[in-house]
């Protein structure tokens, strides 16, 4: 079972890539925002340097002491009363003994429920207040234990609510976090032994440093005026020294491969989450949350096409499509959680506060969703959409076979500012893939309709069939998952006899290509069959540094260009001149052939959402020790392949091996429009 930590921030420094991923996954209650966290990890020896990782993320904190520090107090009293050298005013003495109450003392009953909730209000608008960049603390209030005449005695804890904050409450964190308001950088290494105790261990000898948020220093300017954005100011996040300093259309850095997520930010302030007199003194009744939202994998929850939270679920898609462009890893894997938890919750948001209690939504979410919810738009998203530097990468990025990194490779390395500029100074250095993308942009930008999804499904199989009786052959990607329209053709075939799919990829290829339905040929992969069709040879976790062999999944494929060879006028065209163009528009088709003993693996996975596959081979790595992807499912002690779909004898067809995969994994079965993670 996972840990039950509090909100939790992971310091990358010193952590290898693979590693951060992994502990990434592990860690159940992770945030990328550490203005929210109170249990900080990291690879921290000093004090003095969790002070500075802290000050670094613009997290200003003041030491307390532990209950190290007041034994050693306790001792010292003692000591200095045991040889009546007392200094000064003597200290007061712990009460042991049951307290005596005066009649003319008042008294306050403190609920100890009512208290943390309090105190986790109090530090979620901080929390929210710190993301703004607002220098202003809230007043402080006057404790219980600081007033002059009133003592302070506990009751028991009341019943909670069914809806508990997914913030740990004071109650709930029981011996090793005390929920006393403070952040604490802990060793990594505690919470790697309390993964394998399979508990929380005490946190003796691991606390590097804890502390209580204050306010910045007053000599730092944390917030300057808001402004309106200047071009190019989302990536490169210029500093400008007036609010009114002019900049260039497209500003260059110094160092043009330097990734915009590396430059200093300057962003619009996450607004705070209002709060009314009347929501803390009736607080709405919310919605039950499913059972199966209260895990953080989506591969275990229905996610439908369509939901009632779409509106604000479009926005931070459009965020997510800017992470991607910046090369902010983390950030699309927190937005990607988030919106895949929103898709699944089945009631339309009404409170900021219900968000909170979603997996995976922080507070940034739900101010996000509070300002969507007051103006009906998000002012981050309007930057993102004005901005004519994001407007660029993102072209670079829409053109097949470029990708985030080959988008910002052409900006900031080339210089390039529209497709004119890409074939005019870089059409030789273009990869074949890359020059079919450009020449075809604007037809590939042009969706595909289900019915021609459909008939081009039907060409592969008759063809397959053609060269192999007895194929079959199943449409996935989001046609499978039922959108109305695709930005490419994935197709996944296969023969229950496997001596029948050595080699099919090449003979379907070029069967489709004698019937003229093919123009490009991009790739033509045959690395399964090279091999026998054999599973990879991969020496699991403890073999090979990475963690991976290479080749992992190598599936027979073909990427090619697909255009009907069919038009009405096609007779007489060609008759006036041989060289005719052919009116219709060029697709994006993928063409995968695996064995019959892994299709289950493969038709799952090139069906589902993106963040359904992730939080698959998340919960395989995490619950069961394997390693799922689309060519089968490995032990990660020895490579070893684990059968799956043999079980009870061969599978009939496709659909049945796919749900013996969802079986065998543990899973409860999932249609494929029940995956539609965004």
């Amino acid at each position: 079972m996972p840990l039950d930590l509090p909100i939790t921030y992971l310091l990358s420094a010193h952590i290898p890539d693979e590693k951060r991923l992994q502990l990434e996954d592990e860690i159940p209650t992770l945030t990328y925002d550490i203005t929210e966290a109170k249990l900080v990890l990291g690879k921290v020896a000093t004090k003095k340097r969790a002070e500075f990782e802290l000050r670094s993320r613009k997290l200003w904190t003041e030491e307390v002491k532990g209950t190290e520090g007041e034994e050693k107090d306790s001792v010292e009293d003692k000591r200095s009363a045991g040889r009546g050298q007392e200094k000064g005013p003597a200290r007061k003495k712990r009460r042991t003994g049951p307290i005596k109450i005066p009649d003319h003392v008042e008294v306050v009953v403190l609920d100890s429920s009512t208290e943390s909730e309090a105190e986790e209000d109090e530090n979620q608008k901080k929390s929210v207040r710190g993301r703004s960049g607002s220098s202003t603390q809230s007043e402080d209030v006057q404790s219980p234990a600081q007033s002059p005449r009133k003592e302070i005695i506990s009751s028991p804890p009341r019943e909670k609510s069914p809806h508990t904050p997914r913030t740990p409450t004071a109650d709930q964190e029981g011996p090793v976090f005390n929920g006393n308001g403070t952040i604490k950088v802990v060793k990594l290494s505690w919470f790697e032994e309390s993964v394998a105790a399979g508990h929380m261990l005490p946190l003796d000898g691991y606390i590097v440093y804890e502390g209580r948020r204050v306010e910045a220093p007053k000599h730092r300017n944390v917030m300057k005026p808001p402004r309106s954005p200047l071009p190019g100011e989302i990536i490169a996040r210029a500093q400008s020294d007036s609010p009114h300093a002019s900049s260039p259309p497209f500003p260059r850095r110094s160092n043009p491969l330097q990734s915009p997520s590396s430059q200093a930010s300057v962003t619009r302030p996450t607004p705070l989450i209002r709060q009314t007199t009347s929501e803390h003194d009736n607080p709405p009744e919310l919605p039950p949350i499913p059972d199966y939202l209260k895990t953080s994998y989506s591969c275990q929850r229905p996610t439908p096409l369509y939901t009632l939270n779409d509106p604000f679920i479009e926005f931070l898609v459009r965020i997510r499509q800017s992470r991607t462009l910046t090369n902010d890893e983390v950030g699309v894997r927190a937005y990607s959680t988030s919106i895949a938890s929103l898709a699944a919750y089945p009631h339309t948001v009404s409170t900021a506060e219900e968000i909170l209690h979603l997996p995976g939504c922080s507070e940034r979410i739900a101010a996000l969703w509070q300002e969507f919810n007051d103006t009906g738009h998000i002012g981050a998203v309007d930057d993102i959409d004005n901005d004519p530097e994001m407007q660029t990468l993102n072209l670079f990025y829409e053109i097949w076979g470029v990708g985030p990194n080959g988008a910002r490779d052409f900006y900031y390395r080339k210089g390039w500012r529209d497709l004119d500029d890409v074939v005019e100074f870089g059409w030789n250095n273009l990869s074949r893939v890359q020059q079919i993308g450009v020449k075809y942009y604007e037809e590939f930008q042009q969706k595909i309709p289900r019915d021609e999804v459909e008939h081009i499904g039907a060409v592969i199989l008759d063809a397959a069939n053609h060269v192999a009786p007895g194929c079959q052959m199943t449409i996935v990607g989001g046609y499978r998952r039922g959108k109305p329209e695709s930005g490419d053709v994935d197709v996944v075939v296969s023969n229950p006899d496997e001596t029948v799919t050595l080699y099919l990829i090449q003979r379907i290829v070029e069967e489709i290509e004698r019937r003229e339905w093919i123009t490009h040929t991009l790739l033509l992969s045959t690395a399964n069959s090279e091999r026998n069709q054999t599973p990879v040879s991969w020496k699991g976790d403890m073999g090979h540094a990475g963690g991976f062999g290479a080749g992992f999944d190598t599936l027979d494929k073909a990427l090619v260009v697909w255009q009907d060879p069919a038009w009405p006028t096609r007779e007489e065209d060609l008759a006036a001149d041989p060289r005719a163009k052919n009116p219709n528009v060029h697709r994006r088709v993928d063409i995968i052939v695996s064995p019959w003993r892994t299709v289950g693996c493969a038709v799952a996975g090139w069906t589902s959402g993106t963040t359904f596959q992730r939080d698959l081979r998340r919960y395989v790595k995490a619950v069961l020790g394997l390693k799922f992807d689309s060519s089968g499912v490995r032990k990660r002690d020895d490579g070893a392949w684990v059968d799956l779909e043999g079980v009870g004898g061969k599978a009939k067809d496709m659909l049945t091996a796919e749900k013996r995969v969802f079986e065998g994994l543990g899973l409860e079965w999932r249609e494929p429009g029940e995956r539609c993670t965004r």
